[in-house]
């Protein structure tokens, strides 16, 4: 490969691909690096080819703009424009005088060091799920509503025959209509949303009419499917013994209070639950990145304020993969733009951020209408556990709050060991903090996952003891960065947009 600056982009979803894209078409050297073993991020996750999907397109809207990223990607690969590293898990980002170096791990076990280094680093990593826990939600059988649409996008399996699908958001419907055309029984969508709070936003809302008709036919296909649609409902139990058997739902009042006798009963054998997104924050923390509320502030550009350090997708906020996309080609042009001396032309990205700001004042309103109940604490008991690595009840928290003094999620996970377990608090961080009545904020770690204390000590960072990337011979570069069908592909022209075509 040619000589030039060198970008590392991290996360290869619909930011990291579009961010890619964007700057090896302006002469930038990529390097797309992503813990998967194929691109596309949680919205584009493809199944495994050895399962023999003969329609992976019916599992996905968009597939056009995923057809475009994913030949866009195997080009550039081709010409040597971007180096592809799957299966690599990012757990630290070094900061150098006038260069990075990404460190990750590689293997089976992922406990083999790989330095990638870097002029310049996008951080594209993503969100994860905000779960609110209630009495038996950790039975088997009870899963995120993201864990069962990668179940189904990337095992082609369903959680179970009969599904329940709960809490907020606008992800449920989508999951609900493809759990429902795959096979499964969906018993109830159950909503805890008031659909007069669209009211309230309908000046936003009205402003994106794709997004509505988009909303209008997934109401359609659950009308087609026979899904009873219960709003302002929420789960107040999960039932079984060895594995999930039934749910009890309940109606909620203006307050956000359950109101007392209107429980009833479901059977299921598998209920999807979720409550919103969360950014994934953790490698802009351990850089120094500003954040602003929970995702990483951003300029205009996708600039964080660390020097030579931007961010795009769902990192900065969550915001669906059109904005993403939008985000990672704003990213893209303005990097390369930097890591070449010059100042981007806004001209060159305009379509992208006319997007960008529609689709956060979108996102805003959707926030609003979307929050969890007010008083969802109310319906935990003090023997729901809440912290699962660690085995935390409820009744521990508010004791830590209550009785105790802690003011802070950190002060409770000292008291009480919940977070401290192998996700970091990332699962039960909102529940905790909720219970315990203070602000929830992303917890500061030095590393972005765990580490093998051999790599570390090898580290210093110690190069003799880390593979590298620029020392990987040709079989192993070619085994590890293209994985996909290179011919009868085109080279992406200057002019290609994802952010174009569909909504999300």
């Amino acid at each position: 490969m040619a000589e030039g600056p060198r970008l590392v982009v991290v996360g290869a979803g619909p930011a990291g691909l579009a961010a890619a894209l964007a700057a090896a078409g302006r002469g930038v050297r990529v390097t797309l690096v992503d813990s998967a073993a194929e691109a596309g991020g949680q919205f584009y996750r493809q199944p495994a080819a050895a399962l023999g999907a003969r329609r992976p397109q019916t599992l996905h809207h968009q597939w056009r703009t995923w057809e475009r990223l994913r030949d866009g990607l195997a080009a550039h690969v081709a010409a040597g424009r971007i180096t592809h590293l799957t299966d690599h898990h990012v757990w630290f980002v070094e900061r150098k005088p006038d260069t990075f170096v990404v460190h990750t791990l590689i293997g089976p076990e992922q406990e083999h060091p790989v330095a990638v280094p870097a002029d310049a680093v996008l951080l594209a990593t993503g969100g994860y799920e905000k779960v609110l826990p209630f009495l038996g939600w950790t039975l088997p059988g009870v899963v995120t509503a993201g864990g069962a649409q990668a179940m189904l996008k990337g095992g082609l399996v369903l959680p179970g025959r009969t599904a329940v699908v709960a809490g907020t958001g606008p992800l449920l419907m989508p999951v609900a209509v493809g759990l429902a055309a795959a096979g499964a029984k969906v018993a109830a969508l159950v909503e805890s949303a008031d659909p007069r709070a669209f009211v309230r936003h309908a000046r936003a809302l009205a402003a994106h009419p794709a997004k509505l008709a988009e909303g209008a036919r997934y109401a359609a296909e659950l009308a087609r499917h026979r899904v009873r649609i219960h709003v302002r409902h929420t789960v107040v139990a999960a039932h079984g013994s060895d594995r999930l058997d039934a749910v009890t739902v309940a109606a909620v009042d203006g307050d956000g209070r359950v109101r007392t006798g209107t429980e009833r009963r479901i059977a299921c054998d598998a209920l999807a639950v979720g409550h919103g997104m969360l950014p994934h924050t953790d490698l802009a923390e351990a850089l120094g990145c500003r954040l602003d509320g929970t995702g990483v502030a951003v300029d205009d550009e996708q600039r964080t304020d660390v020097p030579g350090v931007w961010a795009a997708g769902e990192t900065t906020g969550i915001g669906g993969a059109v904005l993403s996309l939008a985000e990672g080609r704003i990213a893209g042009l303005s990097i390369a733009a930097r890591l070449n001396s010059r100042t981007p032309d806004p001209r060159s990205y305009e379509g992208a951020t006319q997007a960008r700001t529609r689709l956060r004042e979108f996102f805003a309103a959707l926030d609003t209408v979307y929050a969890p109940h007010a008083h969802w604490t109310e319906q935990v008991t003090d023997d729901t556990v809440v912290c699962r690595c660690e085995e935390v009840p409820a009744s521990a928290v508010r004791e830590a709050a209550g009785e105790l003094g802690a003011g802070d999620v950190r002060t409770v996970k000292l008291l009480t060991r919940a977070g401290m377990g192998w996700c970091q608090g990332r699962m039960c961080g909102p529940a905790v903090a909720g219970l315990a009545g203070c602000e929830f904020q992303p917890s500061r770690r030095p590393f972005a996952r765990p580490v093998p204390l051999g790599v570390l000590a090898g580290t210093d960072f110690d190069r003799h003891h880390m593979g590298s990337v620029e020392s990987m011979d040709s079989t192993d570069r070619t085994d590890r960065t293209d994985r996909t069908d290179r011919t009868d592909r085109t080279d992406p022209t200057d002019s290609t947009d994802p952010t174009e075509e569909g909504s999300s």
